[in-house]
């Protein structure tokens, strides 16, 4: 098993105390968090610091953005093995109406999807939306 060391060394980045923290507050998460949540978590710690963090793990392929329809970017890291290839690595999101939070359903691939010619997908985003197993009861 790869630690978070290793990961971050593989993908070029270098190791810093705050990345490791913000590596393993989203490994500890089942749902996506926003960036405010982040800072909610680190609150002594410089906005900007913890801003390029999430961008350098999304550039290079640890967390990716989800855009559950609510206005507000949320982040969930990548699945092991993960490029965020529109093409194979592309999952359901599911947004609960009640409590409002937004998870990844990996084992739920998206299907690749063909574009007309001279049309270039860039991003796909498939979110569900209804009422989680916690707040159904089930």
């Amino acid at each position: 098993m790869e630690t978070i060391e290793q990961l971050l060394e593989s993908k070029g980045i270098r190791v810093t105390a705050m990345r490791l923290l913000i590596y393993k507050f989203l490994a500890e998460k089942e749902i996506a968090v926003t960036l405010s949540d982040i800072e909610n978590a680190f609150g002594k710690a410089d906005r900007t610091t913890l801003y390029r963090t999430i961008k350098t793990f999304e550039e290079n392929d640890i967390v990716h953005q989800i855009d559950d329809g609510t206005g507000i970017t949320k982040y969930a890291l990548c699945e092991q093995g993960c490029n965020c290839n529109i093409k194979t690595d592309l999952h359901l999101h599911f947004h609960c109406s009640i409590c409002g939070n937004t998870v990844c359903l990996t084992e739920h691939k998206i299907p690749q999807i063909k574009v007309p010619e001279g049309f270039v997908a860039e991003n796909v985003n498939l979110v569900v939306k209804g009422i989680c197993d916690k707040c159904s009861g089930q």
